[in-house]
């Protein structure tokens, strides 16, 4: 397998070749570039699987040099250190991060997690998503990626009516009424979702307030979307329910 690293910092490059080589006994071929120029030339020369990438280069960024590939066909890892906009991005459209400095067993599962999908990419389209996220103001055609062991779904954010947790798993009911069950829990999508206006109105149940058509009072609360469906408001939440949809 073949490691790409792009990082304008030597020493992040050296540290991070010193934790692959000890995370395992294979002979990884691994090369390094320090600057957005290298690292297109590299990865048109050498033909990486998997690419570290750092955001921030003396050149450039990251998504400068992502944007001079076409079709990319390796697993993209960026390297950063905390961007709440960038990270945001990275989870809509499910590409891996790591943050500097850098975890050993953080490291461990991005390259474990690389190395399983390398026959399965669609970085080419997790990478629109990613600059639709970065460029556009307007959250009405932004779209989230939705992994599960088989499928990548791409999927608009204002078609999601609310999501369901399921034990460890998370349903996502779509305005078309198809739902998608992902291996993710729902407390996970609530940190990814909430900036686009989803509301947590109980445990179990994350909620687009674009979609709410009334608050009904019957039974303690619940809410009535546009569709018809009905969303369950836990008793602790109702306040805070309250408060956000009269302050959206």
């Amino acid at each position: 397998m073949k490691i790409l690293i792009v990082d304008n910092e030597e020493e992040v490059r050296l540290l991070l070749i010193g934790m692959i080589k000890s995370l395992s006994t294979r002979n990884y071929a691994i090369e390094e570039a320090d600057s957005v120029k290298s690292g297109f030339q590299k990865i048109i020369s050498f033909e990486p699987d998997i690419v570290f990438l750092d955001i921030e280069m003396n050149d450039g960024t990251g998504f400068d040099l992502i944007k001079k590939i076409n079709n990319p066909s390796f697993q993209l890892i960026f390297i950063t250190a905390h961007n709440k906009y960038a990270v945001q991005a990275f989870k809509c459209c499910a590409i891996d991060y790591l943050l500097k400095p850098v975890d050993f067993n953080e490291l461990e599962n991005a390259l474990k997690k690389a190395s399983e999908n390398i026959s399965a990419s669609q970085l080419g389209k997790q990478l629109d998503v990613m600059m639709q996220q970065l460029t556009q103001k307007e959250n009405i055609d932004k779209q989230i990626v939705l992994k599960d062991s088989e499928n990548s779904y791409f999927v608009k954010i204002n078609e999601i009516l609310f999501c369901e947790a399921e034990g460890a798993y998370t349903k996502f009911n779509l305005l078309n009424g198809v739902q998608i069950l992902i291996s993710k829990n729902l407390s996970i999508y609530d940190e990814i979702l909430a900036p686009f206006g989803f509301i947590r109105s109980h445990h179990s149940y994350l909620v687009n307030a674009a979609k709410i058509k009334r608050f009904d009072k019957t039974g303690g609360g619940r809410l009535i979307l546009e569709t018809g469906n009905i969303v369950p408001i836990s008793h602790r939440k109702k306040d805070y329910v309250i408060h956000l949809l009269e302050n959206k």
